[in-house]
């Protein structure tokens, strides 16, 4: 059985996904803003790895360092690593239930905050405040309704 797909959902996702982190929040509710260009991108990562791949994170990484205003090149490298791990992980994580893979994805998400944090570190940036640690948990906890909207959109389900 072959379902139609929509070509379209992916460049709309990543854009969409590239929208949502410029949407402007008060200072306090920064920091809690989950990093969903990574999530979108590990949807992808896992579902259609033919078509993303290191290449493409690491492009959009770059797009996303000049549309945030942050060190050229931290996002790109933080996005490429989310997408190392994913990519040589795949086959198990297909597998795992749908809670599992949010307790994975939540596992790379603070992983990402890591290598973030240490670059900051590293350039002696300002600390971040303990809500930056935060947002892997709301990303891990939006995983499942993205995953199922993508998922169906994706493959052209009525919910």
């Amino acid at each position: 059985m072959s379902r139609t797909r929509n070509g379209w959902v992916l460049p709309a996702s990543l854009l969409l996904a590239m929208l949502l982190g410029l949407v402007p929040l008060p200072a306090t509710m920064q920091p809690l803003r989950p990093y969903w260009l990574a999530l979108v991108l590990a949807y992808w990562v896992l579902e259609e790895p033919e078509r993303i791949g290191l290449g493409v994170a690491f492009v959009l990484g770059l797009v996303a360092d000049l549309a945030f205003g942050g060190l050229i090149g931290e996002q790109a490298m933080r996005l490429v690593i989310l997408a190392f791990i994913l990519d040589r992980f795949r086959p198990r994580m297909r597998f795992f239930p749908l809670s599992q893979q949010a307790l994975a994805i939540g596992g790379l998400l603070l992983n990402d905050r890591v290598v973030g944090f240490v670059i900051h570190l590293v350039l002696g940036a300002v600390q971040m405040p303990w809500t930056y640690w935060v947002a892997p948990l709301l990303g891990m906890l939006l995983w499942a309704p993205l995953y199922l909207m993508l998922d169906a959109l994706r493959l052209n389900r009525r919910g």
